[in-house]
């Protein structure tokens, strides 16, 4: 067998059956063994950084590591950016890029470009295979590194002579790499230490993060919370950890986020972070917390444990197995006053949303839809970032569904193609897009791949001529704004949806929005909603009063 047909064997030993890329010179031989083979499916998408966005939305909705695959030189630069989004966010990807020959590395040979050496920062291991015999272990490795611990990226790089290299492959069945041998367990004496000081606080509160949902540990952390009477709020990337409704969430916490999750956090005595980086966007600083407040931090990588935050009792392990040993060692409690203020503070952060009759209400729109599919409980939502993603992290009920967005790097022009490989990974879920105007035409050219391999996504595009979150930001840092963010009225977006031979809906007023909805709603194909948004409409809501 050639290097390229070892690669693809060792991919389908993996359980691979879909890669996402985008072909060249470098990797023509990979491309070349994958056309002979009828168990693997090649997406095609129009640039290499959607092949990154595509792998990630098909892990994060399957739970495997997704698989893309470019050629040398700037087809492997393109891709970075979405390794830098993965790698941010903890998501398991293996992206495969071609290399020019062995011998001329380091020479400036045409498209030639060190990519190893380039997202050495931000991919959780990279290999250059020089070596065809090494090859299937690199393979296995690479699946192993990315899919355990703390998921993540991991590169190979494959020189072109590798690929056309004939040897007798050796495929392993395990492995064991010295010095790489995560943690799961947590450690007894500090699950121990974390029971005492929770049955001591009288304000306890849970943060939850985006590691209790790769780690599948959502029923765990509802389950605890209920037990233990404690109030729960959650990163971004934690969005959809427990329902809107449940008494117990307080709602998305941060600079964005609702301002009854910053007043309950700045009250407690207690913080337990779950799965969770607490970035500058989640909490600035110790000081938005109190002096005296206890810090419990859960984290299956020790690295993120005191980098941000310092740790009073740090654990760390798999988020799910330190649940469960919480809530099996832990007895039921209470915290009535707590709860009733916690409570309080939600209701009145709840404002009921305005019904608009010249735009849409972005945030009512949401709603909506959230009520719409709200029977499909596993319902699969995309967002960019900007405003769009604030509207709908803090408005979609994800009860049983799953909010995908770029949370640590906040990529532009990720919803799209993110929803692409999560349609393949849960064809028979709804899956939703929600971008603005400004990150729709980032992925423009994607609508062709949606069409060509008939993937049936819902895209609502919330438009409002500008950059809507960085005209927020001008304002409310600058005090003014400027035209350097406008896109105007242009692109008309149904005509191009037109060109692509896609049907769209334009939203000019709430009362638009259920029959816009309920057509989208039953649309077998991809269909687009245009919602107007007024061009002043902010993502920031209003803070909980001091004396309440």
């Amino acid at each position: 067998m050639n290097g390229a047909a070892i690669a693809l064997e060792a991919l389908a030993r993996e359980g691979v059956s879909v890669i996402f890329g985008y072909p060249g010179a470098a990797i023509a031989p990979f491309y070349e063994e994958l056309s002979k083979r009828d168990d693997i499916r090649h997406i095609l998408v129009r640039n290499e950084q959607n092949a990154g966005h595509a792998a990630s939305g098909y892990a994060r909705a399957s739970g495997k590591a997704g698989v893309c695959c470019t050629t040398s030189g700037p087809g492997a630069t393109n891709l970075i950016t979405a390794l830098a989004t993965a790698y941010m966010d903890s998501i398991a990807l293996v992206a495969i890029t071609g290399q020019v020959p062995t011998d001329i590395l380091g020479h400036d040979a045409f498209q030639e470009a060190d990519i190893t050496g380039a997202c050495e920062s931000f991919t959780k291991y990279s290999y250059l295979c020089k070596d065809i015999n090494e090859l299937p272990r690199i393979i296995k490795e690479a699946f192993h590194i990315a899919q355990t611990g703390r998921p993540g990226p991991v590169l190979i790089d494959l020189p072109i002579d590798v690929q056309l290299a004939e040897a007798e492959p050796v495929f392993p069945q395990s492995v064991d790499i010295t010095g790489y041998k995560p943690r799961t367990k947590g450690h007894p004496v500090q699950i121990k230490k974390a029971i005492t000081a929770i049955s001591e606080a009288e304000k306890p509160v849970i943060c939850t993060g985006g590691g209790v949902v790769s780690a599948q540990a959502r029923k765990e952390l509802t389950a605890l919370a209920e037990q233990l009477s404690i109030p729960v709020v959650s990163t971004l990337m934690g969005v959809g950890t427990m329902s809107i409704d449940h008494p117990l969430y307080m709602g998305m916490l941060g600079t964005h986020g609702c301002p009854a999750a910053k007043k309950v956090v700045s009250q407690a005595d207690l913080l337990i972070l779950c799965g969770a980086r607490v970035g500058d966007r989640t909490i600035a600083g110790r000081g938005q917390i109190k002096s005296d407040a206890k810090i419990i931090h859960i984290d299956i990588d020790p690295v993120e444990i005191g980098k941000n935050m310092s740790a009073h009792i740090p654990i760390v392990g798999d988020i799910r197995l330190i649940l469960r040993a919480l809530l099996a060692e832990s007895e039921p409690c209470s915290h009535t006053d707590w709860i009733e203020q916690t409570a309080q503070w939600k209701k009145d952060s709840l404002a009921e949303e305005q019904e608009y009759a010249d735009h849409v209400n972005p945030r009512r729109f949401i709603r909506l839809l959230s009520q719409k599919v709200g029977k499909n409980k596993k319902a699969i939502l995309t967002a960019d970032v900007g405003q769009n993603q604030i509207w709908a992290a803090n408005s979609f009920n994800f009860e049983g569904g799953r909010f995908l967005t770029s949370g640590g790097m906040g990529t532009m022009g990720y919803s799209i193609p993110a929803a692409m490989g999560a349609k393949l990974a849960k064809p028979s879920r709804e899956v939703i897009a929600v971008c603005g105007d400004g990150s729709f035409q980032m992925m423009l050219p994607e609508l062709a791949t949606i069409m060509q391999h008939g993937i049936a996504i819902k895209i609502i595009v919330m438009k409002n001529g500008r950059l809507g979150m960085i005209r927020e930001l001008q304002e409310t840092s600058f005090g003014h704004t400027t035209d350097c963010m406008e896109l105007g009225s242009l692109p008309d977006i149904s005509k191009l949806a037109e060109a692509y031979g896609i049907k769209t809906c334009k939203v000019k007023s709430d009362a638009d929005s259920n029959e816009a909805l309920d057509l989208m709603l039953k649309s077998r194909s991809l269909f687009i909603i245009i919602c107007s948004v007024d061009e002043n409409e902010n993502s920031i809501l209003a803070p909980v009063s001091e004396d309440k």
